[in-house]
């Protein structure tokens, strides 16, 4: 049997359109008796698959309607799916946030509703298949002249993208994301600062000197190369001293997430990290390492940042930052001839190859092996002679 599809569709100058008349028991719904759209194409087979969508998305709209006029409106056919309606853009990132939100960071849920919250902002509140390009590009164009960075903005758009992508895909909804192939001018990347090792030695001696738990912190990232959130959310029990080779366990925790899943890793403490891992150990009043930034609730790495960078910059260079560690852990292995394997698996950076997730990568032996390197001599001295005797005292 042949399925019969009525075209509904009409050309005027070349262009096809699409016409068809409202049923008259709904015609109190709508404005006008018929509908007509203009397709924007020339091509027949294209604008059947345009009229047969629209069809369907008429029919699914009006049958509601159809059945409350004859009166049967509570009535529900036990074979038909209800009709999911797109959301609107709030509801799409309550639903972001129930389904992505899950164990993620409160500053992960704040982007999201300051981000979704801008476009409401701009451009009302409005189911999302009624977004247009246009209307990106009014949220660019505003956010700019409000001097954000453009590298900012395209942060918040990353997570617009995201929460309308997955209301598409979760309510099956037939359209293209406005926000995700909209122009964005060319950005000047501000490139960090790779503290050198120089003044990475003064800033160890003055943690020394200082030898208070902001320090200890300052100290504990400058050997081990840990992102500040990862060291600033440790609870006390992440330290193991104790072991052959004292190492500090980065894992996740409810009060702190990681960035990635390669983050959870095991890193030998060397140098200004072990000695601060001591001082830490020495001194603990409470199950986290800094109390003072971390509770049962959440990790302030913000507040930390802050006062870190200002002390490091008015004391030594106003071009770096605490995050610069990190990137001189990459360059002091680096000069060491690290293999890059082992520098991603220290740093727990992805490299984004297919084999980085097999087997169990270089165990601890191996690792502080090549950490020891980048510690001065005298340093080196130090942490064999604590070994020699701590294996002593097992014996």
């Amino acid at each position: 049997m042949v399925d019969h599809f009525n075209t509904y569709l009409y050309q005027k100058r070349g262009f096809y359109y699409f016409s068809r008349r409202v049923p008259q028991e709904i015609h109190k719904h709508f404005p006008k008796h018929r509908i007509v759209l203009a397709l924007n194409t020339r091509s027949r087979a294209k604008a059947l698959k345009c009229a047969q969508v629209i069809c369907q998305r008429l029919d699914e709209r009006w049958l509601p309607m159809r059945l409350d006029a004859l009166g049967l409106g509570n009535v529900v056919a036990h074979d038909v799916k209800p009709i999911d309606v797109a959301p609107t853009l709030s509801e799409a990132t309550q639903q972001y946030l129930q389904l992505k939100g899950m164990g993620k960071a409160k500053t992960f849920h704040q982007a999201a509703m300051r981000n979704a919250g801008t476009v409401i902002e701009i451009c009302g509140d409005r189911v999302v298949t009624e977004y247009r390009t246009t209307d990106a590009g009014q949220v660019r164009d505003v956010l700019i002249s409000k001097g954000l960075s453009v590298l900012s903005v395209r942060r918040s758009f990353t997570t617009i993208k995201a929460i309308i992508n997955l209301a598409i895909a979760e309510h099956g909804l037939d359209m293209r994301n406005p926000f995700s192939s909209i122009f964005m001018p060319e950005a000047d990347s501000k490139k960090r600062v790779s503290i050198p090792v120089d003044t990475i030695r003064e800033i160890q001696e003055a943690c020394y000197q200082i030898d208070d738990d902001r320090r200890w912190l300052i100290a504990l990232i400058s050997d081990t190369g840990m992102r500040l959130a990862e060291a600033a959310g440790l609870h006390i029990e992440d330290l193991h001293l104790d072991d052959e080779i004292p190492y500090v366990d980065i894992k996740p925790h409810p009060w702190r997430s990681l960035k990635t899943k390669g983050s959870q890793r095991q890193v030998p403490l060397v140098g200004a990290s072990l000695w601060a891992a001591q001082r830490i150990k020495q001194s603990a009043s409470s199950t986290f390492a800094f109390d003072r930034y971390t509770d049962n609730q959440q990790c302030r790495a913000n507040s930390a940042s802050n006062t870190l960078n200002k002390w490091m910059q008015s004391h030594f260079r106003e071009d770096i930052v605490i995050h610069g560690f990190r990137h001189a852990l990459r360059d002091r292995l680096r000069a060491e001839q690290c293999p890059s394997e082992m520098m991603d698996q220290i740093g727990g950076w992805s490299s984004g190859k297919i084999g980085e997730g097999y087997g169990d990568g270089f165990n601890r032996e191996v690792l502080v092996t090549a950490m020891k390197l980048i510690m001065p001599a005298n340093l080196q001295c130090a942490y064999e002679n604590t070994q020699r005797l701590k294996d002593d005292s097992a014996s």
